[in-house]
Parts: C-alpha cells; structure tokens; sequence
C-alpha cells in the first residue's frame, strides 16, 4: 500500500512537472515562431508553422533598431554592475555573517530597509542627481544605479547563505594562520558559490530587463541606450510589424538563458540547500 501511494505520488509530481514546463514552453514556442511570420500570418495561425519562413525579420529588427549597439551598451551595464555588486557584496555579507555585535546586526537591518522604498519613488532624485553630476544620459551613472538598487536585496541573500556554514571551520582556519581575508576567500567564497550564482542571475535579470530609468537616464540616443530601449522603436504608431519586434525581443533573450544554462546546476544546488540541511 505504501508502495503504491508512493508510486502515485511521484507520478503525480511529475506530471505536475512535465504539465509546468508545457506552460513554460508554449510562450517561447509562440514567440520563436512568430518570429519568423508577417502580421497576417501572425493573426491568422498564432501556434501554426509559418508559411513562408521570413528570416529576414531578425536583420531587419537588427538594422531598424541599431540593437548591435543597444547589446554592447546592455552588456557593458550588465556586467560592470555584477562586478562592482559581487566586490562589494561577498566582504560585507562575510562580515555580517560572522559578527555578533548589535552594530552588525543594525547595519543588517539598514540593508533590509532598502526593500521599503519603491523604485518609482527615486526616479526624479536620480535624474537630478545624474545631471548635478555631469553624468546625465551616460552608462556609467546607469551602472552605478544598478548596484546601488540591488545592494540591499544582495547582502541579505548572501548573508543568510553565509550563515549556514559552520563557524568552526573560521576557527580552524584561524588556528592554522589564515587571515579573515583568506578566510573569505578561500574558504566562504567556495562554499557560498550556489548562493553568488542565484544572486548573479538574479541580478542580471534586473540589469537586463531594466526599462524605466534605463529610458529616463540614457533617454533614446542610439550611441548609449540599452536593449529594452532600442525594443520600442521597432513599434510603430500607424502599423507595426510584429515579425521582427518578436525577432528582436529573441535576440534580447538569448544572453539570460546562456548565463541561466552555465549557471544551472549552481542555482539549483542554492535552492536545494536548505533543504538538504533541514
């Protein structure tokens, strides 16, 4: 009997499962389709194959909308706020991690404060600030807004994930002659690897897809707007054509599911991992 409630069970589960990465899979199936039809054939036979394969949607978003350059400038926001983050985030959730005192534990909740205030409610004092600072409609205040905006969320996760890893081996560390910043670096870091993948992706995808003060801060120049801003200009305000604004948002997609693909088995060894602990 138990045997049998188990088999159910797990066949359950995995029909839950298979019926999930159905949902999952029908959008992306719909968008990498269309992408490759007109509008009529769009309207007409939304899941259907196209009829006439119209490849060229993916050149002519690329050239209407410049995105060769929009995925440099992404790219270069994207990646100089992960470093930047990752530098500042692995010492401080170190720290907070292995201290005790009542200013740790403030600071800690200083970070949590970050989460009660909405983005929308900073937008106008970060423009102002980006023009006093000569920086206005420049990557380079975009990048350091990404940190600032993901710092909070960053440090607590990371913190947390720190947390869990036994005090003793600090202390034999210590006793072998390690300094704390070999300690973190040899020791924490390794083992806190699944939980820097989740917070990578995590913030890459809020880089990535970032819009608002992306539009607000670098504005439409072709020189120095991001992906999510060059995706607009593919739409028309009498008749869009809806091929190749789908081909461009492909295009957008590809860099988030190959850092999701090489970061995969990290992130789901931090999801698993209290788990496994409990």
């Amino acid at each position: 009997m138990k045997f049998s409630q188990l088999s159910g069970g797990r066949l359950g589960a995995g029909a839950l499962v298979w019926a999930y990465g159905l949902l999952l899979a029908i959008p992306i199936y719909f968008l990498v389709v269309s992408s490759l039809k007109g509008n009529l054939d769009i309207f007409n036979d939304p899941f259907g194959l196209p009829k006439e394969w119209l490849f060229e949607n993916y050149s002519e978003a690329w050239e209407r909308a410049v995105l060769g350059k929009a995925l440099v400038n992404s790219a270069f926001v994207s990646i100089a706020a992960e470093i930047i983050t990752l530098a500042l985030v692995i010492p401080a959730s170190y720290g907070l991690a292995r201290s005790r005192s009542r200013l740790s534990l403030l600071i800690e909740r200083i970070f949590a404060l970050g989460f009660l205030i909405p983005a929308f409610a900073t937008l106008v004092p970060v423009l102002l600030l980006s023009i006093q600072l000569g920086l206005f409609q420049r990557r380079e205040f975009l990048t350091m807004f990404m940190v600032a905006s993901t710092l909070s969320l960053s440090v607590i996760l990371l913190t947390q994930f720190m947390r869990t890893i036994p005090a003793e081996l600090e202390e034999s560390a210590m006793i072998d002659g390690l300094n704390r910043f070999r300690i973190m670096w040899h020791i924490y870091l390794p083992l806190s690897l699944p939980g820097v993948s989740m917070i990578v992706i995590l913030n890459f995808l809020a880089y990535w897809n970032e819009f608002l003060f992306s539009l607000v801060l670098v504005g439409s120049n072709a020189d120095n707007r991001t992906v999510q801003v060059a995706l607009p200009t593919l739409i028309d305000q009498t008749k869009t054509e809806f091929g190749p604004l789908l081909a461009a948002t492909v295009i957008t997609l590809i860099p988030v599911y190959i850092l999701y693909i090489v970061l995969n088995r990290r992130l789901e060894n931090a999801l698993t991992a209290g788990a496994v602990k409990g």
